[in-house]
């Protein structure tokens, strides 16, 4: 059975299950388009977004920037369905695939590839695979944004890192069992790796720069810049 981006959520109402449990989930949405902005200035551009969940991103940049085609990629295919009910007014322009960042078939196709809270679900050998393909996928000079759980670098600071996260769900209504239950799965559903080893990741993957560009309890956002 393929575990890969696994979710413990049902699709019902899954971003208000999110909000629960990441801190700052709109601020991560709106630090992208930020960025993005930035970097494309009002160049129109084509968008992948891989793990795409319920389509919440790619509805708000079709809201906020210049997108000529978003392509939306995801191995649920109910996720997938709650996506397309969603962008049902703007279908003309999106198209939805059943698939994993580890089997993107796209060759240099798109200016932004986006990969929020995805990656973190693979073993290390997929995703270095999952890296590749997005890589691949994007033009010559192309964006590649991901966010992910990090680990950090001691067991110390994990520990304390968890209980923060712990308290912070049941501060917005999750209960005893769920906090536990979702730390848990740290090291066993998803997998985090330092900054430093994700930073090496997107350079060995051929990325001419990668950078940092937020931090919050677990997720850290980074951007790539493919020559």
């Amino acid at each position: 059975m393929d575990k890969t981006n696994i979710t413990p959520f049902a699709v019902n109402d899954y971003d208000g299950n999110v909000r629960s449990v990441i801190p700052f989930y709109d601020t991560i949405h709106e630090q992208i388009l930020e960025l993005t902005s930035v970097y494309f200035a009002d160049k129109p551009i084509c968008l992948l977004d891989t793990g795409c969940g319920s389509g919440t991103f790619v509805k708000k940049a079709l809201e906020q920037l210049s997108v000529d085609k978003a392509v939306l990629c995801d191995p649920s295919e109910k996720m997938l369905q709650t996506a397309k009910e969603k962008l049902s007014a703007r279908k003309e322009t999106c198209q939805f695939l059943q698939i994993g960042s580890q089997d993107l078939p796209f060759s240099e196709t798109f200016d932004l590839v986006t990969a929020i809270q995805s990656h973190h679900y693979f073993h290390p050998e997929q995703r270095k695979q999952a890296v590749q393909r997005c890589f691949q996928a994007l033009k010559s000079g192309g964006l590649f944004v991901t966010f992910e759980n990090t680990a950090p670098d001691s067991e110390t600071g994990k520990q304390l890192l968890l209980k923060r996260l712990e308290s912070y769900g049941l501060q917005h209504g999750r209960t005893e069992e769920a906090v536990k239950s979702h730390s848990q799965r740290y090291g066993a559903e998803f997998f985090p790796i330092t900054v430093q080893e994700q930073l090496t990741l997107l350079r060995e993957c051929g990325f001419v720069c990668a950078e940092v560009f937020w931090h919050s309890y677990l997720q850290v956002g980074f951007y790539a810049v493919k020559a």
